[in-house]
C-alpha cells in the first residue's frame, strides 16, 4: 500500500512550480490592493477557477506553504526543522 503524504503527490514538479508562481502573484495582488483575485488553470479533467479575497488570505497562504513544502520534498531539499531539545544537567 502506498502512503500519501500530500494532496499534491503524483504531480510534476514543473507543474507545481508554475502553480506556486500563480498563487504567489495572487497573494501579492491581494496585499497590494486588497481586491478580489481570481486564479484559473486547466487540468486534464477541465478548467478550474478559484477566487480569493482579503477575507480568506490565510487559505491562500496555506496553499502557498503546502506547495513550497511539496516542491522541496520532490526536489530532495531538507526542510529546516528545529532539532529536539535535549536537557543538559
Amino acid at each position: 500500500m502506498t502512503c500519501r503524504t500530500s494532496i499534491f503527490d503524483g504531480m510534476d514538479v514543473g507543474v507545481l512550480r508554475a502553480r506556486l508562481v500563480t498563487l504567489q502573484q495572487a497573494y501579492l495582488d491581494l496585499m497590494a490592493g486588497g481586491k478580489i483575485v481570481s486564479v484559473s488553470y486547466t487540468q486534464g479533467d477541465g478548467a478550474r477557477s478559484v477566487t480569493y479575497s482579503q477575507a480568506n488570505i490565510a487559505d491562500l497562504t496555506q496553499a502557498i506553504l503546502a506547495l513550497q513544502t511539496q516542491i522541496d520534498q520532490l526536489s530532495g531539499l531538507r526542510i529546516n526543522r528545529r532539532a529536539p531539545m535535549r536537557p543538559v544537567f
